[in-house]
């Protein structure tokens, strides 16, 4: 059975931050808490990582990946950014919003869109993400936490222990997460397209 970490969601205990983050470079996989649902998470380099994050959810090639990022800087090395997208980024992180964008020769291939070439990009107001991100010093490669047939994410870390204990190696329980996931933005063409509605304000998009 993996790890089930308790952990101060505003001051991460340094100690579980890099237990968390030491299982990503050794190509674990974790589940974190972000400010909105709980996710997926692994190496941004490591595929054996990423082909268990596919089966555990299921998910076929056509799926959006989501790079966890700290910042608008670190977002432009993975994401190619229109003028206009990058003054609606700059608005909205960080926060509850997924942004489509085209994927710049960092990203590898494998988490890309196999056809429209794209990437998920994140940055969210989290302490315990932003924490780990930045001791891992690049993004983290995530997918929200829906298992296979459910229309509603796990909030419960004990319920994710019980459920994904033996298919993931370490869980941190930042306390009960929102039901909502991110609201996803398609930003490919500068112009703001919703491609999912939820946790973030689609109002100014529509």
């Amino acid at each position: 059975m993996s790890d089930l970490l308790k952990v101060h969601s505003q001051n991460p205990e340094p100690r579980v931050i890099k237990r968390a983050v030491d299982c990503l470079m050794e190509g674990g996989v974790i589940i974190y808490p972000t400010d909105s649902t709980y996710a997926l998470g692994c190496h941004i380099g490591n595929k054996t990582a990423l082909d268990r994050i596919r089966r555990i959810r299921q998910l076929d090639d056509r799926h959006n990946f989501t790079l966890i990022c700290s910042d608008l800087s670190s977002l432009a090395t993975y994401a190619r950014v229109h003028n206009s997208a990058y003054r609606i980024l700059k608005a909205y992180t960080p926060g509850p919003y997924t942004f489509i964008l085209k994927a710049t020769p960092e990203v590898p291939r494998r988490l890309m869109h196999p056809k429209r070439k794209t990437i998920g990009i994140r940055v969210p107001d989290n302490a315990i993400a932003q924490n780990l991100i930045a001791s891992v010093g690049e993004p983290i490669m995530s997918t929200s936490l829906l298992l296979p047939g459910e229309v509603e994410q796990l909030t419960e870390p004990f319920e994710m222990h019980n459920k994904l204990g033996k298919l993931v190696d370490l869980i941190i329980d930042g306390g009960a997460a929102a039901l909502k996931p991110t609201t996803m933005l398609d930003l490919v063409e500068g112009v703001p397209y919703v491609l999912r509605e939820g946790k973030g304000d689609t109002k100014p998009f529509l």
